[in-house]
Order: structure tokens, then sequence, then C-alpha cells
């Protein structure tokens, strides 16, 4: 039997971007931080996740280069955890994933939260890309050819 090769180490953009944000406290706390939030105990409140956890997931963010640790902006002793351009381009990947959970996890009528675009007071439209999967296939990429 072959040994397993750490997705980190794979071909694939879809794996390596899981092995990275595709447990969910990581992605949750992508998703906290969009909605503002920034320290370490605000996190653990929303989550409800332990500390331990909490810690190794904003450590391995901040070393990806999705969050950044800073300064409180209030002048406080503490750090905050800030989203880089990096983090902000995770966005769509939220939104993505809300609006698929919206669709399809959700019975008619249950009560759930809405993305509403500030500029226009109304839901977030829905994101539509213009190939579907029949028309795409996955081609191997080698730099330099």
């Amino acid at each position: 039997m072959k040994p397993r090769h750490p997705l980190s180490q794979q071909p694939c953009p879809v794996a390596r971007s899981v092995d990275l944000i595709g447990d969910r406290w990581s992605l949750l706390i992508v998703r906290d931080a969009f909605d503002g939030i920034r320290r370490f105990g605000d996190f653990q409140r929303s989550l409800g996740v332990a500390k331990n956890i909490l810690t190794d997931r904003l450590t391995r963010l901040v070393e990806a280069g999705i969050l950044i640790r800073q300064d409180a902006s209030d002048g406080t002793a503490y750090q905050e955890y800030v989203l880089t351009p990096q983090g902000e381009s995770l966005f769509t990947v939220v939104v993505a994933l809300r609006q698929w959970g919206e669709q399809h996890l959700f019975a008619p009528g249950e009560r759930h939260s809405v993305l509403i675009d500030t500029r226009t007071g109304k839901a977030v439209p829905p994101l539509v890309l213009e190939v579907i999967p029949a028309d795409t296939e996955v081609q191997k990429v080698t730099p330099g050819e």
C-alpha cells in the first residue's frame, strides 16, 4: 500500500485548499472574521470551540497568510486577527457555501440568516458561473512548458 501524501503536497488546488480551510473551524473562523469578529475570546464565544483548537486554527490561518495578528484597534493590550487580502478573497467561497446551504439545507419557511448587500438593502443575489460542470475538464499544468 502506498503511503498517504499530505493534501498540501497534492498537485490539485482543491486538495490544497481543503487541507488549509476545509475543516469546519477554519472556515467558520473566516466566516466570523467577515462578520467583524477579531478577538480570540469573541471567536471562542461565537463558535463554542475549545481554546486549544481555536489557537491551532488561528495559528494556521496566520501562517498561511489568511489572517494577520495586530495590536487591538482600541489601544488595549489585546491582539486582533484581521483578514488579509488573501483572506478577503475567500469571500466568494463563503458566499457560495452560504447560498448552497440556503438552497439545500433548510425546509421551506424555515428560519435562517440572509446575507444583505448594504448598498441596496436587499439579499445578495445568487452567484452565477458562466460555465457548467459538463463544459469543463481538469488539465494538469507543468510550469515552464
